[in-house]
């Protein structure tokens, strides 16, 4: 579960809600494709956005509507008792773990994310995964504060943001993180590299919608395939610009839309989808990368 190609999917909304019949429509294709899990309510899926009551029923879609696939469930918030009773909400709805990013406003020191964790794990029945995730929450992690928090009961895995030259890191915190914590690389681009520099797990934006698109960068690079997984990733450089240049929430959103997988609006306001211009180059990018798998 906090090894291999994890996928996250969007949580499609419309001015009544959650969109629930595109939301389980995405997570049964996942369930049926080669993923290793399902990630709901991450950054991709627009947690902040949503309530407390619509984070629940969206954990208990996903469990729902995932088949064998373990799924997990973001549960970051602002507030350490919103952050508790949505741990509460998703182990009731049955998630295998949760993930938890450190969630600011003010600014918060190492020591408060740190006691963040510490509550949360004490409080835990399943695994937790680390959400280091500085360009959403402006909390930056060193290496030695992801040891402190890995050591905490139930820490199965550390989330970091994909880098270009990973493998200093990479190792640097293999030696300390204690043995059972995985490493996953977020940051679709840089996956790859990252994977090759000694990353266990993917925990993907592109996955979430297009998996075939992603699993075909996975396979190769966790097979130690340097040479297939880079030219894949490659292929996509197109894609990773547009990420780049426009966010990766509204360009999967656009692909989504693209495929027939959710209405147009499907984002929460007050953000908005692509212009028509990027949106042009979205069409066109699915058809010349072959995303419509």
């Amino acid at each position: 579960m906090f090894t291999g190609l994890s996928a996250f999917p969007l949580t499609p909304v419309t001015d009544r809600g959650v969109d629930e019949a595109a939301f389980a429509g995405l997570v049964e294709r996942l369930a049926t494709a080669p993923v290793d899990s399902i990630t709901a309510l991450g950054s991709t899926g627009s947690y902040p956005y949503l309530d407390r009551a619509e984070r629940a029923r969206v954990a208990r879609l996903a469990v729902r509507h995932a088949g064998d696939v373990p799924v997990l469930v973001g549960i970051g918030a602002l507030r350490t008792r919103e952050v508790l009773a949505l741990a509460e909400d998703a182990q009731e709805a049955g998630a295998a773990g949760v993930l938890l990013a450190p969630v600011s406003y003010q600014a918060l020191t190492d020591e408060e994310v740190f006691g963040l964790y510490a509550e949360v794990t004490a409080a835990l029945s399943v695994p937790l995964v680390v959400y280091d995730n500085p360009g959403t929450t402006h909390v930056t992690f060193t290496d030695e504060l992801h040891a402190r928090i890995a050591a905490l009961p139930g820490v199965a895995s550390v989330k970091i943001p994909g880098v270009a030259e990973p493998a200093a890191r990479v190792s640097r915190l293999h030696g300390l993180l204690p043995d059972p914590v995985t490493i996953g690389v977020a940051g679709d681009p840089l996956a790859a590299a990252g994977i090759l520099a000694g990353c266990r797990a993917w925990y993907s934006v592109l996955a979430g919608t297009v998996p075939e698109a992603a699993a075909a960068i996975a396979r190769p690079a966790f097979a130690g395939d340097a040479a297939a997984a880079t030219a894949e990733s490659d292929r996509l450089a197109p894609l990773w610009e547009l990420f780049g240049r426009c966010g990766s929430l509204r360009v999967v959103s656009a692909i989504a839309e693209e495929l027939g997988l959710v209405a147009h609006p499907n984002l929460p306001r007050p953000v908005r989808g692509l212009p028509p211009a990027e949106r042009a180059e979205v069409t066109r990018l699915v058809a010349e990368l072959d995303l419509r798998r």
